[in-house]
């Protein structure tokens, strides 16, 4: 395959200056796109991954809003769309965040819920978000902006973030730190200097577990977009050689592309699962003593 081609297949995993709109077949001219290049706002280029980002962004308010008002007076929610949605963010209270985080003897009070829901906002607005930018990435010319390390890594740094936040408040700065200095139940200045030891790994493996859940979501991301060019890239491949290699190796692609496509939205879900379902046990051990 030449390098022209690679960079063909690959340009929609990446990010870009703008979009690329297939507006035919490419002609003798080689003109078969459309660009539309973004504009620089004070020196600042604006990308393709950002504007997806507040689409991503933006649906998740409407389709959340216009939830709202429906339930807002008791009322279950009705219609399929509704529901879908309303049926995915119960399923995250109930399943996800109330078990993983639990009351830890607080128990429940019919006015402020289970102590869990405190923080169902946060877990709510990554898993929503997440899921959007992933879904976006199944349409055509479009892209998935988790498939790029910096997203996935401010993604990360908000769960960091949130994370050492909700710990202050639960615990104090002494009692977050002091959770990760355990009691090692060994006299002396050994058992001290192990405690410490321990200590210094808790801090070190704290600061590795957020940048897991970065590299985590964008590998995956970017390796189903990447299996997607490359199967594709197939039938640029063979269009050099007999025409009845290259029809079968086109409808060959094509149907492997179909299948990788329905993998690949099955996959948009379980990654922003996998990432709130990390990000809430972090939460959980930072607000609990353990």
């Amino acid at each position: 395959m030449s390098a022209e081609h690679e960079v063909d297949n690959f340009h929609h995993v990446r990010d870009a200056a703008g979009f690329d709109i297939p507006r035919g077949l490419p002609g003798p001219s080689g003109h078969g796109t459309l660009d539309i290049h973004l504009p620089e706002i004070f020196g600042w280029q604006i990308t393709k991954f950002m504007v997806l980002q507040v689409v991503a962004a933006v649906v998740v308010f409407f389709i959340f809003r216009g939830l709202a008002r429906r339930i807002q007076n008791g009322e279950p929610a009705k219609g399929r769309f509704w529901n879908f949605w309303e049926a995915i963010a119960l399923y995250i209270r109930d399943e996800v965040v109330r078990p993983t985080i639990g009351d830890h003897g607080h128990g429940n009070d019919a006015h402020d819920g289970h102590p869990a829901d405190r923080y169902l906002p946060f877990i709510w607005s990554c898993f929503f978000y997440i899921l959007i930018c992933n879904l976006l990435g199944a349409v055509p010319w479009l892209g998935s902006a988790t498939g790029n390390i910096n997203v996935t890594g401010a993604l990360a740094v908000c769960a960091f973030v949130a994370t050492v936040i909700y710990g202050f408040k639960a615990m104090g700065p002494a009692g977050f730190f002091g959770n990760m200095r355990p009691d090692t139940g060994i006299g002396g200045w050994i058992g001290t200097g192990i405690s410490y030891f321990i200590f210094v790994i808790e801090v070190f493996g704290f600061f590795v577990k957020h940048g897991v859940l970065a590299v985590r979501l964008f590998a995956n991301m970017m390796g189903g977009h990447t299996v997607v060019a490359v199967i594709l890239g197939f039938i640029a491949a063979a269009a050099t050689g007999n025409s009845f290699l290259w029809g079968v190796v086109t409808i060959g692609s094509v149907f492997g592309q179909v299948l990788i496509g329905l993998l690949e939205l099955f996959v948009a879900f379980l990654q922003a699962y996998v990432f709130v379902f990390l990000a809430t046990i972090f939460l959980a051990g930072a607000v609990h003593e353990h």
